[in-house]
C-alpha cells in the first residue's frame, strides 16, 4: 500500500517528489508550516523525531516569561490573517478577554507554548515520529531516509534548532550533577546537593537562579558566575528593538565579516541580558532569605568571571575561576554545576554524506546566503535553507522568535522566485547605513 499525507489542502504520495522537505520541527519550521498552509501549489512535509510538539520542555521552569511580544508569533508580521495567529489560538480556546485581562507585561511562556502546539496539533504537512536518518542527493533530488523508508524533495529546510553550548571544560562531567540548563526541569527537582554553582549570566542563568533560590532544597551555597561585568538586564527600549526589524538585517547583510561581528557584539544585550521581573525577583528573594527569613543559604554572585579550569574533588567539583575586574584566580567547590552556557547552530548528522560539499567560515560555521540557503557545490536548483543559522551572517535577531515569520516569509519567496510576501522594509526610525549605500533600494543617512 502507498503511504498517503494530507498536505497543504491536498494529498502527496509518499513515492510524489515534495517541493520542501523540513528536518525538525521547532517553532522556526512551525511557522513556515503554518504560512505554507495557505499555499496551496506548493508540496511541502516537514519531519520530526519526537512524538509530538514540545517547545523547550527542559526549561519551562515556574513562571519563566517571554522576551518578545505575543504578535512576533508563528504568522502575524506577515499575514495577521491567518488562522494560526496567536491571537486567533486565544480565540479558539475562548479566553482572549481572560488573557486580555491579565495584562501580562510579559507572556507566560507555558502560554506561548501551548499556543505552539496548538497549531502543531493541527496542521496535515507535518509528520512526528519520523526521524530523518540519512540525507543525500541523486541526480536532482534529495532523499530523506528514515528507519522505514524515505522521501524524496527539490529542496531542504533544516529546523531542528539550537544546540546546547558545552564548554570544553565541562563535557567530560556531564550527567546528573553537571547539565546543561536545557535539561533543569527536569534534573533540579531531584538535585540533593548543598552547593550549586550556576555558569552563565543571561536569562537561562537568571531563571535556574530564581528557580533554586524558590525552592525547598537542601541548598546551603549558590555561586552564580558570569562572564559579563555585571547581571545586566535585556535592553528592551524602542531604538534597541530596532535590531529586531527587517530594516536592520538588510542593513546588516552590508557589512562585512569583522563589521558583522563588531555589530553583533555591540548589540548582545538586546537579545541575551536579564527581564526586569528576573532581576527583582532575585534581588528580592535574595532579601528576604537574609533579612526577613534569617536563611542560612550563602549566595555569591560573581560576575567578571571566566571558568578556567575544573576537577573533581571528593565528591563534587573544584572550579578554578579568573576574576577579570582585578586579575585574581579563586577556587570554588560545588556539589552541582549548572551550565547556562547558550546554544550554537549545528548540522544534524544526517547530513554527513553532504557535509564536504556544504561551504564553512573561519570559525567552522556553515555560510549562509541573504536568502538564507546554505553556500554548497550542489545544484542551484536544489537548496537547503537553514533556520537559526544566521546569527553571525543575519544578525541577532535570527535566533530570536522576533523575526521567525518574517524569515520564514523570505524562504517561501525564494522557493517560489516571486515575492508572494510583501517583505519590503517598513518605515524605519533609524538609519543604520553610510549616506549613499543602498542596501536595499532606499536611500539612508548618516546616524551619529
Amino acid at each position: 500500500m502507498t503511504a498517503i499525507f494530507a498536505s497543504n489542502n491536498r494529498t502527496t504520495h509518499a513515492g510524489e517528489v515534495l517541493d520542501l522537505a523540513g528536518i525538525g520541527i521547532g517553532p522556526s519550521n512551525l511557522s513556515l508550516a503554518s504560512l505554507l498552509d495557505s499555499i496551496t501549489n506548493v508540496r511541502a512535509r516537514f519531519y520530526e523525531s519526537r512524538p509530538q510538539f514540545d517547545w523547550h520542555p527542559g526549561m519551562m521552569l515556574p513562571d519563566v516569561e517571554l522576551q518578545s511580544s505575543y504578535l512576533k508569533d508563528l504568522v502575524t508580521p506577515v499575514m495577521p490573517t491567518s488562522r494560526w495567529s496567536f491571537i486567533a489560538y486565544l480565540v479558539a480556546q475562548k479566553r482572549l478577554y481572560a488573557f486580555l485581562n491579565a495584562q501580562y507585561e510579559a507572556v507566560p511562556r507555558r502560554e506561548f507554548a501551548q499556543y505552539l502546539a496548538w497549531v502543531a496539533s493541527q496542521l496535515k504537512s507535518l509528520s512526528f515520529d519520523s526521524t530523518v536518518r540519512e540525507v543525500d542527493l541523486e541526480k536532482d533530488r534529495f532523499i530523506l531516509r528514515f528507519d522505514h523508508g524515505a522521501a524524496t524533495a527539490k529542496n531542504i529546510v533544516v529546523g531542528t534548532g539550537m544546540t546546547p553550548f558545552v564548554p570544553s571544560w565541562a563535557v567530560s562531567f556531564l550527567g546528573d550533577r553537571c547539565f546543561h540548563n536545557s535539561e533543569a526541569r527536569w534534573r533540579l527537582p531531584a538535585l540533593n546537593a548543598p552547593r550549586i554553582a550556576v555558569i552563565g549570566g543571561g536569562q537561562s542563568g537568571g531563571e535556574v537562579v530564581e528557580a533554586l533560590l524558590n525552592s525547598k532544597s537542601t541548598l546551603k551555597e549558590l555561586n552564580w558566575f558570569s562572564r559579563r561585568h555585571n547581571f545586566e538586564p535585556i535592553n528592551d527600549t524602542a531604538f534597541s528593538n530596532q535590531v529586531f526589524s527587517p530594516e536592520y538585517v538588510y542593513a546588516y547583510l552590508n557589512l562585512n565579516s569583522d563589521q558583522k561581528l563588531e555589530a553583533l557584539k555591540a548589540s548582545i544585550l538586546t537579545s541575551d541580558g536579564l527581564s526586569i521581573s528576573t532581576i527583582n525577583s532575585i534581588y528580592r528573594r535574595l532579601y528576604s532569605l537574609r533579612y526577613l527569613e534569617n536563611h542560612t543559604i550563602d549566595a555569591k554572585l560573581s560576575p567578571n568571571r571566566d571558568v578556567i579550569q575544573v576537577e573533581t574533588d571528593k565528591d563534587g567539583y573544584r572550579l578554578i575561576v579568573r576574576n577579570r575586574f582585578d586579575g585574581g584566580v579563586e577556587v570554588v567547590h560545588a556539589d552541582a554545576i549548572v551550565l547556562a552556557t547558550g546554544y550554537q547552530f549545528r548540522l544534524p548528522d544526517a547530513f554527513a554524506k553532504l557535509q564536504d560539499r556544504i561551504q564553512l567560515d573561519r570559525n567552522n560555521r556553515p555560510v549562509l546566503g541573504d536568502d538564507y540557503c546554505l553556500n554548497w557545490n550542489g545544484p542551484k536548483q536544489n537548496r537547503i535553507f537553514a533556520q537559526n543559522a544566521g546569527r553571525y551572517s543575519h544578525g541577532i535577531a535570527d535566533s530570536q522568535l522576533s523575526l521567525m515569520a518574517w524569515r520564514s516569509a523570505h524562504i517561501i519567496n525564494a522557493l517560489l522566485e516571486t515575492d508572494h510576501f510583501d517583505l519590503e522594509p517598513h518605515d524605519y526610525q533609524v538609519n543604520w547605513l553610510s549616506m549613499g549605500h543602498d542596501a536595499v533600494g532606499l536611500s539612508v543617512a548618516v546616524d551619529y
